[in-house]
C-alpha cells in the first residue's frame, strides 16, 4: 500500500517538472548585480614625530686653507752679502689709491709724495706715483736730492692675455763729502754726483692656462743710465718663461734669458765695455699638497765663457702647511754694471772693468707657523761666489779717499745663517725680526771683503693704537765691515744701531696727520768708510686722500 503512494506522488508531479524544465531552456540569460566592489588599501601605520630642538654642537670647526704667509719672503739668496747704499730714512709709501703727501722737516727737508690711481680696477688700469725729498746736512757738502717719477699700467684684453706696461725716470744727486782731512776746499763741480736712470719694461702673460697646458709671460726691459760726465750706458733683458703643464703635479719649465749691458764713456781713449750673458734654465716640476721638487740645470754663458750651473730644489710639508722643510743646490748670474754699482755706491768712479758675479748656494732650512699669529724661518747656506765685486777707498789720487774703485774678488766662500720671526694680529699689530750671520773664507784675488757686512738684524713693527693713530718702528743695526787704510793694511768701521719711529694720525675724512723721526740715538756711523750719515732728523706734515 505504501508503494502504490509513492508512485501515486511521483506521476502526479512529472508533468510539472518538464513543463519547468522546458520553459529554462527558452529564458534570456542575464546576470544580477546586488552590491557594488569598492576597493580599499589597508590603513598604514603612520610614524609620530615629536619637534625637538636638535643637540648642540660645541666642537670648534677645523678648516683647512692655503693661503701663502705674506710674511715669509725667504728666498734662500745671498741678498744680503751685497754692498747695499745708505737707504735714506723716509716714512713707508702710503697705499691709498689717490693722495697727496707732503710735509718738511729738519736738515731744510721738503718732503713731496703723490699717488693716482685709474681706470675700472679689473680689466684696465694707470697708476701714477712720484716722489722728491731733498736734504742739507750742517757739515759742507753733505746734501743728496731724490727724485722718482713712475707710471705703470695694465689692460686684459679678450683673448685670454694680461698686458702690463711701465715707464720711470730717476734722478739722484748728491756730493763725494767724505774727503778727509777736513776741511778742504773744492768747486762744487768736481764733488758733485749726478744719476739718471730712465726704465721702460713691457710684460704679456696669459690669465688662464691654455687649452695645451701652457703658462708663459715674455717680458722685456730696457734701461738708459747716465751721470754728470756725460757717461752713458744701456742696458736689455729680454726674459722668455715657458711652463707646460702635464696633469695638475707635474710641469715642465724652458725659460730663456738675455741680458746685454753697453758703456759708452765719454773720455775717447776708454774702449766701449759690451758686458752680454744669457743663460737656459730647463726644469721638471713634480708638487703635491706636501712635497714640492726641482730638478733642472742652467746653462750659462758669461761673455762667452760657459759656466754649467745647477738648479735643485725640494720642499717637504705639513699638509696644513704649518711646517716645511726647504733644501737646494742652485746656481746663477748676477749682473754687474754701472747701474748696479752706482745704487750700492753713489760715491765710485766709472767702472771700466765690469764682472758679471757667478753664485753657487747650497742651503737647507725651513718655514711655518705656531698658531694663528706666530711665523718662524731659519737656514743654513754655503755659498760660492766668483768676481764678487768690492770697494775700496781711492787714497793714489789726491790722498783724500772721497772716492772709491770697484776691485773683484776671484773667489769668495759665505757661510750664512739666518733666521726670521714675525709675530700678527690682523691689520692692528705687526712686528718682523731677521738676523743674518756671514762668515768670509777662502778669499782670492782680495785681502778681505770689503765693504760686505759679517752681522744684519733687521725689525719692523706697526701698531694701531686706537682706530685712527697708528705707531711704526724699524731698528736696524749691523757689525761694522772692513775696510782698505792709506797704508794698505785692514781696518774693521764701528757698528751701527739706528731706531726710527713714526706716527700718523686722522683729523678728518680725507687728511691724515703724521711726522717721522729718523736716528733719535743719533749715532753718525759709517756704512761706507769716511762717509757718516746723518745725525738725529724728523720729518712731518699732512696727507689729503681724494676718495
Amino acid at each position: 500500500m505504501k508503494h502504490v503512494r509513492i508512485i501515486l506522488l511521483v506521476n502526479a508531479m512529472l508533468p510539472a517538472i518538464f513543463a519547468a524544465a522546458q520553459r529554462d531552456t527558452i529564458r534570456n540569460k542575464s546576470v544580477d548585480i546586488t552590491s557594488a566592489f569598492k576597493p580599499e588599501l589597508k590603513a598604514s601605520a603612520k610614524i609620530n614625530f615629536n619637534a625637538a630642538p636638535p643637540v648642540a654642537d660645541t666642537a670648534k670647526p677645523r678648516l683647512q686653507y692655503d693661503i701663502p704667509n705674506p710674511n715669509l719672503l725667504f728666498a734662500y739668496q745671498p741678498g744680503s752679502l751685497k754692498p747695499l747704499a745708505l737707504q735714506i730714512d723716509s716714512i713707508g709709501k702710503f697705499n691709498n689709491s689717490n693722495y697727496i703727501k707732503a710735509g718738511f722737516g729738519s736738515l731744510r727737508t721738503p718732503y713731496i709724495q703723490g699717488g693716482f690711481s685709474f681706470g675700472d680696477g679689473t680689466n684696465a688700469g694707470l697708476n701714477i706715483y712720484a716722489k722728491h725729498v731733498s736734504s742739507q746736512g750742517k757739515e759742507e757738502f753733505k746734501d743728496f736730492s731724490n727724485t722718482d717719477v713712475k707710471l705703470s699700467g695694465y689692460y686684459k684684453s679678450a683673448n685670454n692675455l694680461e698686458w702690463n706696461a711701465s715707464l720711470g725716470m730717476k734722478q739722484d744727486k748728491t756730493y763725494k763729502y767724505g774727503f778727509e782731512p777736513k776741511p778742504q776746499s773744492y768747486p762744487n763741480d768736481s764733488l758733485r754726483v749726478s744719476y739718471q736712470t730712465l726704465t721702460a719694461r713691457v710684460n704679456m702673460h696669459n690669465i688662464n692656462r691654455t687649452a695645451f697646458g701652457l703658462d708663459y709671460s715674455p717680458t722685456i726691459s730696457l734701461s738708459f743710465f747716465n751721470d754728470k760726465l756725460k757717461n752713458h750706458e744701456s742696458n736689455a733683458v729680454v726674459d722668455l718663461p715657458l711652463q707646460k703643464n702635464l696633469g695638475d703635479q707635474v710641469s715642465i719649465n724652458l725659460g730663456l734669458t738675455f741680458d746685454l749691458t753697453r758703456l759708452s764713456p765719454d773720455n775717447k781713449n776708454i774702449e766701449r765695455v759690451n758686458n752680454n750673458m744669457w743663460y737656459i734654465s730647463p726644469a721638471v716640476l713634480y708638487h703635491t699638497s706636501t712635497l714640492r721638487l726641482q730638478g733642472g740645470i742652467r746653462p750659462s754663458w758669461d761673455n762667452g765663457e760657459f759656466k754649467m750651473f745647477p738648479n735643485i730644489l725640494a720642499e717637504v710639508g705639513t699638509d696644513d702647511q704649518r711646517f716645511t722643510f726647504q733644501a737646494g743646490w742652485t746656481g746663477y748670474l748676477r749682473k754687474t754694471n754701472y747701474q748696479t754699482l752706482a745704487s750700492q755706491n753713489p760715491w765710485l768712479w766709472l767702472p771700466t772693468d765690469q764682472r758679471n758675479t757667478w753664485i753657487e748656494e747650497r742651503y737647507a732650512g725651513f718655514k711655518g707657523s705656531l698658531g694663528d699669529h706666530f711665523t718662524y724661518s731659519a737656514k743654513v747656506a754655503f755659498n760660492k761666489l766668483n768676481h764678487q765685486s768690492l770697494f775700496i777707498n781711492d787714497t793714489t789720487a789726491a790722498g783724500d779717499g772721497k772716492s772709491f774703485n770697484v776691485v773683484y774678488a776671484d773667489r769668495v766662500n759665505v757661510l750664512n745663517l739666518g733666521g726670521e720671526l714675525g709675530y700678527n694680529v690682523e691689520e692692528k699689530f705687526s712686528v718682523l725680526a731677521s738676523l743674518n750671520f756671514n762668515q768670509f773664507t777662502g778669499i782670492r784675488g782680495q785681502q778681505k771683503a770689503w765693504g760686505m757686512i759679517p752681522v744684519e738684524f733687521n725689525t719692523a713693527m706697526r701698531l694701531q693704537v686706537i682706530k685712527d693713530l697708528w705707531i711704526k718702528t724699524d731698528l736696524f743695526a749691523w757689525k761694522g765691515p772692513r775696510y782698505l787704510k792709506k797704508d794698505g793694511t785692514d781696518g774693521v768701521m764701528g757698528g751701527a744701531f739706528d731706531l726710527n719711529a713714526g706716527l700718523e694720525f686722522r683729523i678728518t675724512k680725507n687728511v691724515n696727520l703724521w711726522t717721522q723721526f729718523n736716528n733719535i740715538f743719533n749715532k753718525e756711523y759709517q756704512r761706507w768708510n769716511q762717509y757718516r750719515v746723518y745725525g738725529f732728523n724728523f720729518v712731518g706734515g699732512i696727507i689729503y686722500s681724494f676718495d
